[in-house]
């Protein structure tokens, strides 16, 4: 080992620096002067750091991909676990589903019940929303040969999603569950209770006028009813949600803000009259 003496040392540490400086200079005057030597040098450099580089990288992709791995194996360990309690819980409606359809049955057989005709639809495009003198509607395109009269049922592939309230040759207006001039006679699924779902202009309606101490529950399926004969019964509408203010709405199974195609029922029913069935009174003789 070589022993430098104290002012040497002091020496070399006071131009390290400066010489350090010097040579930066240096290199950068000679890149600007010979590009083509620099460029050289520096891809010869690169060529010769390059299987250090590979060598640090590849732990590092190993290190990685380990902790990817790990964080899948925790996803997929958590899935798994709501999965089976899905699995579970599908297990036990589906013996409940069974036992109904059985019971039902025989029920049926006993009574000679006789199964309801299946109502005629026909599918229709939204061409358009709003418009007109409703604040949610939408336009159907109809073709000519499909008879579209008022009062049928749109539904999408989720549930109830309004009625038809204006018919011409090649379209029809469909007046969403959510306006303000919307009224749904309908019954809460689990209760039996019935009541008035409201439109708002909102996302959700709002529940009025059911009987006196039977509070909606939340998260209760709410379906049509037949009062009034403008609906059928059963068909599915949502479910309820207690708002923080202390108000009963109605969340739509359907999607009316993003309605592409609906199927319009026509379960024959009488309850919303067309204009030329109301009965207008005759005119009086001239005397």
């Amino acid at each position: 080992m070589i022993r430098l003496s104290i002012p040497l040392r002091q020496a070399l540490a006071r131009l390290s620096l400066p010489v350090l400086i010097a040579a930066a200079f240096g290199t950068m005057l000679l890149g600007k002067a010979d590009a083509l030597l620099a460029e050289r040098a520096r891809i010869a450099l690169a060529d010769a750091l390059a299987p250090f580089y590979a060598a640090f990288a590849e732990p590092a992709r190993a290190v990685r991909e380990t902790v990817e791995e790990f964080q899948q194996l925790l996803v997929l360990r958590e899935e798994n676990a709501r999965l089976r309690e899905e699995n579970e819980r599908l297990r036990r409606w589906q013996a409940a589903a069974l036992a109904l359809e059985m019971e039902n049955a025989q029920l049926r057989r006993h009574l000679d019940f006789v199964p309801e005709r299946a109502p005629a639809f026909h599918t229709a495009r939204v061409v358009a929303d709003g418009g007109g003198v409703y604040a949610r509607a939408v336009l159907l395109s109809i073709p000519p040969e499909i008879q579209v009269r008022r009062g049928q049922i749109a539904l999408d592939e989720r549930g109830f999603v309004g009625r038809v309230t204006e018919v011409g040759s090649r379209s029809a207006r469909v007046l969403l569950a959510t306006d303000m001039n919307s009224r749904i006679p309908v019954t809460l699924e689990g209760s039996r209770v019935r009541a008035m779902m409201v439109g708002t202009n909102g996302a959700r309606p709002r529940l009025q006028h059911w009987s006196e101490g039977s509070r909606p529950a939340e998260g209760e399926r709410v379906v049509t009813s037949a009062e009034g004969v403008a609906f059928p019964a059963g068909l599915p509408v949502g479910v309820v949600r207690w708002t923080e203010g202390g108000v009963a709405e109605v969340e739509l199974f359907a999607r009316a803000d993003r309605l592409d195609m609906v199927r319009l029922f026509d379960f024959g029913l009488g309850g919303i009259l067309p204009p030329e069935a109301i009965a207008r009174p005759e005119p009086r003789p001239r005397r």
